[in-house]
Order: structure tokens, then sequence, then C-alpha cells
């Protein structure tokens, strides 16, 4: 568990931001001396808020320092029962409980002052909207008699990020006789941030305070018996799951009787609800699954692990009979994949989460509520079905692909490359640990050449795709308590430098591989890299950056180094930084190089 002093502000006495005029409460006396604050109502309403989160399961909070938040964050750092976390940044406290959440399961409040302050939560939050992460985003405000009069940090911020909330409310001003709504107004935030209304999804609640910031709360008003949640949601946001529950049976035997007989592959990734499950159908199918990591399918004989490789043989893909795409989750990073998925003319299915409408290449002919599915569907294929021979052939290129990558990797080249990089960061991961991988090329290259792994859980921001706060995720999701590997390129690592302030304080096991081949690797990949001058390629594109990321921890008292696969890495400390410097053109030559070696391994086994 994070130590609380480390991550709490001290208990010290804070100037309010308004004019003087409004502040007679906060003259000193000729001693010298403050008044005692007096019991407000601001104070108990937020006492109260925080009350019913911690009775519908929420254990954490995150926030940055400001005056206007003042009720509620002394409201939470007074509850010995919510761990509240507090950062320099917003963005970088916005990342951080959305990491959280997703590793943690459970809704995670942040808050900030007023102004720009909550507009920095907009990455975070569009994220958490894509990815269905349960977020509460508590933004507080000026009261009512400073809005559109040109009072500082006063913006505007009822519906400040539109419909990428799943509720908002603003409740006004803290009135002590409304207090009978205010557990239920808590209480509803959480349903809602879990998906009560749909998916589950960030909530904001935009709460005004006037002066005096500073109050002891009175006695909140009376909550349920047993300290159980004000609203308990019980109407089924999910499936429970079980095969003979009517909803879904119906549901499986409809999928069962669209594929049976038929040649196919499953697709899984971030969002599948039951991993086992879908091996196991994979299996009983006789089905290759084509997986990234985040989806925890990538375990088992039938999980096909160099399948973008693959993919890129003509021989192989035109020897296949691909009648039906069965996809479970996010479609993984692959471009090679969504193509064929495109060519194969194929009958795609797309099992998904309640409320999310997925399908980027425009090919679902049919869409199913996935929880429970691929269970239920395993319970009614009979027990004298023949399965397919397809993954044994699938599991075969993938073994011929597997001998070329171990190969190559097993020389210093190799082992030093990008790709080296991260199949060592996931081969290292111990047991039970979470590896974070940001967008570009960290999460391309795991999901293309790292191994399968049991009992690990692999985290990336692929609802938005984005590069901003991830540095902020990964120390969100090792404040669980989790031991976690963050594998990140230079570039989004620089652009939330702001994560690494204080971060020396944070009792966190957290491992940070950065790939520095300062600028912008994956662009290499791309088209304009042969189709414009290198000098406006690199202007516009590369973006070198030239800066000592070595240097750039050690001035925030990170132990940090420059490292390479199979050198050492700092040792009992809570945070490290390994710094490993690669160069774009020869990671673009290698990942050439790989990909031809793979075809020529695949073409040449037996059709």
């Amino acid at each position: 568990m994070p130590c609380r002093q480390s991550c709490r502000p001290k208990r010290t006495g804070q100037l309010s931001d308004t004019c003087p005029s409004w502040l007679p409460w906060l003259t000193v006396t000729s001693s010298g001396s403050r008044p005692t604050p007096t019991e407000s109502a601001a104070a108990t309403f937020c006492a109260t808020l925080i009350d019913e989160w911690h009775r519908a399961g929420v254990t954490d909070a995150f926030a940055a320092p400001g005056s206007r938040s003042t009720p509620m964050a002394l409201a939470l750092i007074n509850d010995d029962r919510i761990r509240l976390h507090v950062f320099h940044d917003e963005r970088s406290a916005s990342f951080a409980a959305l990491g959280n959440a997703a590793a943690g399961g459970n809704p995670t409040v942040v808050t900030a002052t007023s102004g720009t302050a909550p507009t920095h939560f907009l990455g975070a939050v569009t994220e958490a909207s894509l990815a269905g992460i349960p977020l509460i985003v508590c933004t507080t405000d000026r009261p009512p008699e400073l809005q559109s009069v040109g009072a500082p940090q006063t913006i505007g911020q009822d519906g400040l990020f539109g419909d990428k909330v799943r509720f908002f409310t603003n409740p006004g001003l803290a009135d002590a006789s409304a207090a009978s709504f205010w557990r239920s107004l808590g209480s509803r935030l959480v349903a809602e941030a879990r998906g009560a209304s749909g998916r589950p999804g960030p909530v904001q609640i935009n709460l005004p305070f006037r002066d005096p910031l500073v109050g002891e709360p009175g006695e909140k008003p009376p909550g349920r018996p047993a300290g159980a949640p004000w609203h308990q949601d019980a109407r089924p946001a999910r499936s429970s799951g079980e095969p003979g529950e009517p909803g879904v049976a119906a549901r499986a035997l409809e999928v069962w009787h669209r594929i049976r007989g038929l040649s196919g592959v499953v697709v899984a990734g971030q969002g599948t609800s039951d991993p086992s499950a879908v091996l196991a159908l994979a299996r009983r199918l006789g089905w290759p699954v084509l997986a990234d990591h985040r989806s925890g399918c990538r375990a088992e004989s039938h999980a096909v692990t160099h399948f973008d490789a693959i993919l890129r043989s003509d021989r192989f893909v035109e020897g296949r009979a691909v009648d039906v795409v069965l996809r479970f989750g996010e479609p993984p990073a692959s471009k090679v994949l969504g193509q064929h998925i495109q060519r194969w003319g194929a009958d795609v299915i797309v099992a998904h989460e309640l409320g999310r409408w997925s399908d980027p290449e425009r090919l679902a002919a049919l869409f199913v509520p996935e929880y429970g599915l691929a269970r239920a569907m395993v319970s009614h294929i009979p027990s004298d079905y023949e399965s397919s021979d397809e993954a044994m052939v699938w599991r075969q290129a993938d073994q011929a692909a597997a001998e070329v990558v171990a190969e190559a990797m097993a020389t210093p080249e190799g082992s030093a490359s990008e790709i080296g990089i991260a199949r060592h960061a996931v081969e290292s991961m111990p047991s039970g640990g979470a590896l974070v991988v940001s967008s570009s090329m960290p999460v391309r290259d795991v999901e293309w050449f790292a191994p399968n792994r049991r009992n690990v859980q692999v985290y990336a921001n692929r609802g938005a795709n984005g590069i901003d706060g991830v540095v902020s995720t990964a120390i969100g999701v090792a404040l669980t308590g989790t031991p976690t590997t963050l594998l990140i390129g230079d570039v989004a690592f620089l652009h939330d430098s702001a994560a690494l302030i204080a971060l020396n304080r944070r009792r966190i096991d957290l491992t940070i591989i950065v790939v520095d081949n300062d600028g912008g690797g994956i662009f290499s990949f791309l088209p304009q890299a042969s189709l414009v001058s290198s000098e406006t390629f690199e202007q516009l594109f590369g973006t070198p950056h030239g800066t000592d990321l070595v240097t750039l921890c050690r001035a925030h008292g990170l132990p940090a180094v420059s490292w390479a696969p199979g050198d050492p890495t700092p040792g009992e400390v809570a945070v490290r930084v390994l710094v490993a410097k690669t160069e774009r053109s020869a990671n673009v030559k290698l990942h050439d190089k790989l990909n031809a070696a793979i075809v020529e391994a695949v073409d040449q086994l037996d059709p």
C-alpha cells in the first residue's frame, strides 16, 4: 500500500484565490492567530459524498493542488478509508486515476481546482469514455456570483466534457436544506460510472464552492444500515454468463447455427471478458486465436503469436479458407489483420461489450453481447462435433515464425533492438505483474513479437490510441500494489514528463523502460518516410528532441541508467528508469528483414 503521507499535502493554511474583499474571515488578529474554521455545509456535503463513494466500493482518489477544491480535498484527506494520491499536474492526476481504475476495477475519483485545471482532464476522460473505464471527475468551480463577471479562474465548467461523460450534474452550492438528497447523488455517481445507464465510463460532478473554503464538517445525513450504499443497481449491465440463462443460450445457439461446419478464426482484443472460455471455444472448434496480450487470450496452444507476420505470406493466406471471423473485444493493433478481414469476405461476428459499437472494417454481420457467449457456445456444441484442423496449420506456421525470431534475437543486435526490448519486457515480468504498453511501436512490437505469458495483465490506452498520460497511467496501475513495468517510447515519455515530479516519493514497484530513438519512430514505417525529403520528414515527423533522458530522470531524483536487455538494473528501489538507445532506420530494417524471413519460412511449409 502506498505511503499516505508521501502522497498527501501538508495540512497547512491556504489563502483563497478570490479578491481580499471577499475574505473578512481571513483577517489575522493582532496576536497573529487565525480564526478556527467553523462548521460548513460544503464540508458536510463533501464528507457525505465521500462516505457514499466508500460504501459503493471506491478506494482511491487523485487530486492536483489548488484553492477552489479545498472543501473536497480536505474531506478526502480526512477520510482514512480513501487513499489520496496528490499529483502536481492535473493531466497526470487524471491518467493515474484512469490506470488505477483499469487495474483495480473500481471507479476512482479525480479532482482539481477551477479554471483551466479541469480542462487538462479531457485526455483521460476521452480515453475512459472510449475504453469503458469508470471515473468520477469532480470539478470544482466558483459560486454563481463570480460567473460571467471576469473573475479569475472562471471558465464555465458545466458540461465541460460534453458527450464524453455518461452523466453530468451540478447540484449548486451546498445547502443543508437539501442534505436529504446528498447521499442519493453520491451513490448515483458511482452507479452511473459503473454503467447503470448503459456502459461504464466517466461521470462529471461540477461543485461550486463559496468562501470560506475551509470548514469543519457537521453531522452527515444518515445512510443505509450496515454501510450499504444509498442506491444498489440490480439491473444486469452484463449477463451473468451462465449457459442456462435464457438470453445467453439463445444468442449462443444463434451464433452456433451460423458457424457450425465452417472454417474460421477467433480474434480477441482488450475487453474480452472471459478469456478462458474463449480459448475453450477455440479448442472445441479447432480454430486459431489471433489475439493481443490485452485480451488475456495469449496463454494457450491455440493462440498464434506471430499472426501479423504470418499474414504477410500470400501463399499461406491463399491456402486458408476463412468463412467466419468471430471477434471478442476490441480489434488488435495489426493493420495487416484488418486488411485481410476485409479481403476474406468472411461472415464477421462481433461479440462486444454492452453499448459498444466496434466495427472499424464496417463488415460485421452480427453484433452479440459478449458476456457468457463463449461459455454458452461450448456447452451447445455436440460432443460428436468434429473440430477443424485449421488451428494446427496456423500453429505450425507460428512455430516456424518463432524459430526465425529466436534466431534473430540471439544476436547482440537483435537482443538490443526495439523488438528485443519488447520481448524482454514481457519475458521478465513476474507472475501476477502488470505491463503497461504505450501506443505507437511498443504496443505493436509486444503484439507481433513478444511471447505468450500466463498470469500477467497487460494494459494500454487504446480507446483513443493516444500517447498522452502513459507514465501517469502506469503509476496509477502500480498504486494498486501490483509490480508494474512500463514500456514506452521517448516522445510519449517526454509528453508525460510532469508525471516524474515527486515520483521518487511514491512507494510503488515500477520499472520504466524507455525506448529512446530520438524521435517518433513509428513514422519511419509510414509512406511519409519515402515520399517527402529527409529534411521535411525529420522536421514534421521524426522530430528529434535531443534530450538526455537519464539526466532528466536523475534531476527528479530517480535512479536511471542507460540500458540494454541483459544489463543490470538499479536494485532495491521503488521506481527505476531504464533508457535503451536505438536507431530509427535500423529498427525499420530489422522489422522488414524479420518479416521477410518469417514469410520465407512459412512459404516453405506444406500447404
